[in-house]
């Protein structure tokens, strides 16, 4: 096998959560233009549908669902369609995540219905979804690869950003331990995004505007001078879930820009 053949997926079977826009569309897509088939997950079926059209015009299927990535029922409904449509699950992409009501407040002026809904799909989800693939994947394919949407944010204080950094946090601690526990079988690893201005961004981070994006950019620092773009992670998920990491686990993969 040659080098560029490592990063192929001719074969496998992917699901991505959160599929519907930005980073999950990007790593759908990217997925299969490496050769894998796709089930897609998000909230919003027109969303979905969308993606799967063009993953179709690249010569592979889809299999686009409406799901709750914090539901283990909705999870195993769509894990079992997978391996119905396609014959098998191969990659899990625990993608769906991000901050429900995105006005910044302090820790200790977060609400308890706040708090909770920012675990349940930052920190619950992952663990349902790592569960779910991880069951079917032993019994199907016999092994796998899971790869968990991490942040930036996972790493040192987050004001008045508290909970979504430490439900990422606790995503990296889980990648570590399932690591272990599904070895050797089953790979998990996390891929950490830095700053990427997609929709849920702009709306926490007020840069609804060129100006407002730059400002902000020049005021984080990053080494590499640009912001992340969904395709950059995408790409380190398709490396994480190809034969290319076949001697990597537990790890996460910082896409930041250098910061």
């Amino acid at each position: 096998m040659g080098i560029l053949d490592r990063f192929r997926l001719d074969g496998e079977v992917a699901v991505v959560t959160g599929a519907g826009k930005g980073i999950g569309r990007a790593i759908a897509i990217g997925l299969a233009e490496a050769g894998a088939d796709v089930a897609l997950a998000s909230r919003t079926q027109a969303d979905l549908d969308a993606v799967a059209a063009e993953i179709r015009r690249l010569g592979r299927r889809a299999l686009p669902l409406a799901t709750d990535a914090t539901s283990s029922e909705a999870l195993e409904k769509l894990a079992a369609a997978t391996v119905a449509e396609f014959g098998k699950l191969t990659i899990w992409v625990n993608n769906a995540g991000g901050i429900p009501d995105a006005t910044p407040r302090y820790l200790t002026r977060t609400s308890e219905d706040n708090f909770d809904a920012q675990m349940a799909l930052n920190l619950k989800a992952v663990w349902l979804g790592a569960t779910v693939a991880a069951r079917h994947m032993a019994e199907g394919a016999g092994g796998g690869s899971i790869i968990n949407i991490s942040s930036r944010s996972a790493f040192g204080a987050q004001v008045k950003n508290g909970p979504y950094g430490a439900a990422k946090a606790a995503v990296n601690s889980l990648t570590s331990t399932l690591s272990v526990e599904l070895a050797p079988a089953i790979r998990v690893n996390a891929v950490a995004p830095g700053p990427i201005p997609t929709e849920n961004f702009d709306e926490c981070m007020g840069t609804d505007t060129p100006e407002k994006r730059e400002k902000l950019l020049a005021a984080i620092g990053i080494p590499l001078g640009r912001y992340g773009d969904p395709e950059d992670i995408a790409a380190a998920v398709v490396y994480m879930a190809s034969p290319a990491a076949g001697w990597v686990t537990g790890q996460c993969l910082y896409v930041t820009g250098g910061r």
